[in-house]
């Protein structure tokens, strides 16, 4: 076997449209549009996509609430670092800087899915 790409991750999400400010408005993340045979938006970021699709509910207990990169998590590269932070934090979502000194930060969409954003 010779794994070439990763093509997108899936996320759970519980209120499409919740979902889709915060990973559309947010985060800024341009929507794929698709025509989709269930409730979901997939939104693509150099070549790799995630495919938010509606579920009852979300299962996402974090394993290790202390350190959330500890936990099943999507990353993305942001150019400012400090100007994701504020972004977040002016919409109200929580903030978790990297234990490890990297450039780093954890938030949480609304079901809890954990997004990190690493500075490139």
């Amino acid at each position: 076997m010779n794994v070439t790409q990763c093509l997108h991750t899936a996320l759970l999400v519980t209120d499409l449209a919740i979902a889709e400010h915060f990973y559309g408005t947010v985060l800024g993340l341009p929507k794929v549009e698709r025509d989709l045979k269930f409730p979901g938006a997939w939104y693509e970021i150099s070549g790799y996509q995630i495919h938010l699709m509606v579920a009852e509910t979300a299962a996402t207990a974090l394993v290790n609430p202390e350190k959330w990169g500890r936990n099943r998590h999507v990353a993305f590269a942001v150019d400012n670092l400090d100007a994701a932070k504020d972004a977040l934090l002016a919409h109200g979502l929580p903030v978790q800087m990297s234990g490890s000194g990297r450039a780093a930060l954890f938030t949480q969409d609304p079901d809890g899915n954990v997004i990190e954003l690493s500075q490139s």
